[in-house]
């Protein structure tokens, strides 16, 4: 969510005194929604053009709200469905920050599996998470601390029907006594002034604070940059990483009755594939590429879930320091991409280019671990024609900079 906890807005101030939160009380009205909804399907590129039409019947302070949060919601129908998007408002920053739809429901889901039936939604940014627990069945309290940030929020929950389920409240998060909740759920802000925050304890509120609300409560959900260091995460919790169509998306420490304290999961969407282990297991072991390549995805290599799946299927790294395993018999797995590798070649750009020309290659994927090469300068260096289609695997095989050439699998 779009997270601006730490700011010095004064809860009290009333939207008179401040021209965002006067801006976004205008596009409420009647007058604001119907230009807003004139704005739906609107070309960026025509802007100028379409703000100087509007200007003659609309006051141009409006026009220029109306066309900001047009320029938002359009941004915002990637994580939250046109449906959703063209409903809701957004801040820049709730844009940016917001947890995608499918990531949310999957959280809530957890909750409700549990039979969580209120949360504390610590650090609620524009109400994403709060919606997908809404509709979950449970009821939210809603916090943020800056004023225009909770109004959004509380308008998001009416215009989507949830209002009677989210409580949204403007207030610093560490003043809410969260005791009458089933579960806490904290989001702090990973970003400021100067871009992403890296440093856990920079976070707002920092992650121990945020980690110390967590274990009052009876269960709870402290969501957190997937980069984050392992040894960062207590032994208190349950660490799980959530890919969403292959891209890594966040990370969720889990506290409480009916999680695995220690343990480690990778949980991929929209299947809700799920891999977990109790720790991790020692280093796999390391050996030559065998007719099969399997890619990781991104949320098993960041649960340190690799050698899990190494063991699963038999097989090795072809690195001690690259997520690529190998083995020598197909293996099928959700958490994998899996392919048939023909050749097995050392870095030699002159030699791929005259192996893709001989076999006629024109259509050619580039993947890579472990090397310096961008994908997309070595397609233009090879000048690719022909009907055919491969894939090209940039990475280290035991130390040496190596071209795998191969098929996907199915």
């Amino acid at each position: 969510m779009d997270r601006v906890n730490a700011t010095t807005h004064s809860a009290s101030a009333s939207s008179a005194d401040d021209p965002a939160r006067a801006a976004f009380a205008a596009l409420r009205t009647p007058e604001g929604g119907q230009l807003l909804a004139e704005l739906r399907d609107h070309d960026p590129a025509d802007e100028l053009a379409t703000a100087t039409r509007l200007r003659r019947a609309h006051p141009a302070e409006l026009v220029s709200a109306a066309l900001g949060q047009a320029r938002l919601r359009q941004r915002a129908v990637a994580k939250f469905g046109a449906e959703d998007a063209y409903r809701m408002y957004f801040t820049p920053n709730g844009v940016e920050q917001a947890t995608r739809t499918s990531v949310a429901a999957h959280r809530a889901a957890r909750f409700a599996g549990l039979g969580v039936r209120s949360v504390a939604d610590l650090c609620c940014g524009i109400g994403g998470d709060a919606i997908a627990l809404a509709r979950a069945g449970i009821s939210v309290l809603a916090v943020d601390r800056d004023p225009l940030t909770a109004e959004v929020a509380r308008a998001n929950a009416e215009a989507l029907g949830l209002g009677e389920l989210i409580e949204v409240r403007c207030a610093d998060v560490t003043e809410i006594d969260t005791a009458p909740y089933d579960a806490v759920f904290v989001d702090p802000a990973r970003r400021g002034g100067r871009g992403r925050i890296f440093d856990p304890e920079a976070y707002s509120p920092p992650l121990s604070w945020a980690t110390a609300a967590a274990l009052k409560a009876p269960r709870a959900a402290l969501k957190i940059a997937p980069g984050i260091p392992h040894e960062a995460i207590g032994p208190e919790a349950e660490a799980e990483w959530i890919s969403d169509g292959g891209d890594v998306k966040e990370a969720v420490l889990w506290y409480g009755e009916g999680f695995a304290p220690g343990s480690f999961r990778a949980t991929l969407l929209p299947s809700g594939a799920t891999l977990s282990a109790p720790a991790p297991l020692p280093a796999p072991p390391v050996g030559p590429v065998g007719r099969y390549l399997y890619e990781p995805d991104g949320a098993v290599i960041r649960a340190h879930l690799v050698a899990d799946l190494v063991e699963r299927c038999g097989g090795r790294l072809v690195d001690e320091t690259i997520a690529y395993i190998t083995s020598d018999e197909p293996y099928s797995s959700p958490y994998v991409a899996g392919y048939r590798i023909t050749d097995v070649l050392p870095f030699n750009m002159k030699r791929l280019k005259a192996l893709l020309r001989e076999r006629q290659i024109g259509v050619l994927t580039v993947k890579k671990r472990g090397s310096a090469v961008e994908p997309e300068e070595l397609r233009r260096r090879m000048k690719l024609s022909g009907p055919g289609s491969a894939t090209v695997f940039l990475t280290r095989v035991a130390g040496a900079p190596t071209m795998l050439i191969g098929h996907p699998l199915g």
